[in-house]
């Protein structure tokens, strides 16, 4: 009889465990299930506002997503060399060429841009900007922007840098 309750005794113990286990297991994996449905829901909420005549949007509502900052780009090619010195047009392209690289190391394409700052050194080359940047952006959602107008960039050859911040689902 001795030896039955001894016997018993981890028997019982391992039982318990396994129940508790498994419990915890469902509670974790409705858990988990419910986080992934939160994530997706929040996951590419974007929401564009009040689209201006002009090409761009006044308001860009997020929920959710993963967010990319990125930094002013030039009109450097991947060697470093400048792409059309004294030519806007040639320098905006490469800087939208740059921003699409950026993008796709990312893990985003210009769909998930959701606000462009531009830097001009000459506001009349604001339509060439905007024939370009129709090429590439989301012409039907188009991101939130602003245009500065400024005396000179870091180096008095560059006539155009632009930034860009993009959201992407996990």
């Amino acid at each position: 009889m001795t030896l039955r309750k001894y016997a018993l005794l981890p028997l019982l113990c391992l039982l318990g465990f396994a129940a508790g286990w498994a419990q915890n297991q469902t509670v974790n994996q409705k858990k988990t299930t419910k986080e992934k449905e939160t994530m997706e829901k929040q996951q590419n909420n974007v929401r564009f506002i009040n689209r201006a005549p002009a090409g761009y949007s006044h308001v860009v509502e997020v929920k959710g997503g993963r967010t990319l900052y990125i930094a002013g780009q030039i009109a450097l090619d991947r060697d470093g060399n400048l792409v059309g010195r004294g030519d806007f047009r040639a320098q905006v392209k490469q800087v939208f060429e740059n921003l699409k690289a950026r993008l796709e190391e990312g893990g985003a394409s210009f769909k998930d841009v959701v606000k462009l700052n531009y830097y001009l050194t000459d506001a009349s080359d604001l339509q060439a900007l905007r024939d370009t940047r129709n090429s590439y952006i989301n012409t039907e959602n188009p991101p939130a922007s602003t245009l500065v107008v400024v005396k000179q960039l870091v180096r008095e050859e560059y006539l155009v840098e632009i930034e860009a911040v993009a959201v992407v689902g996990e």
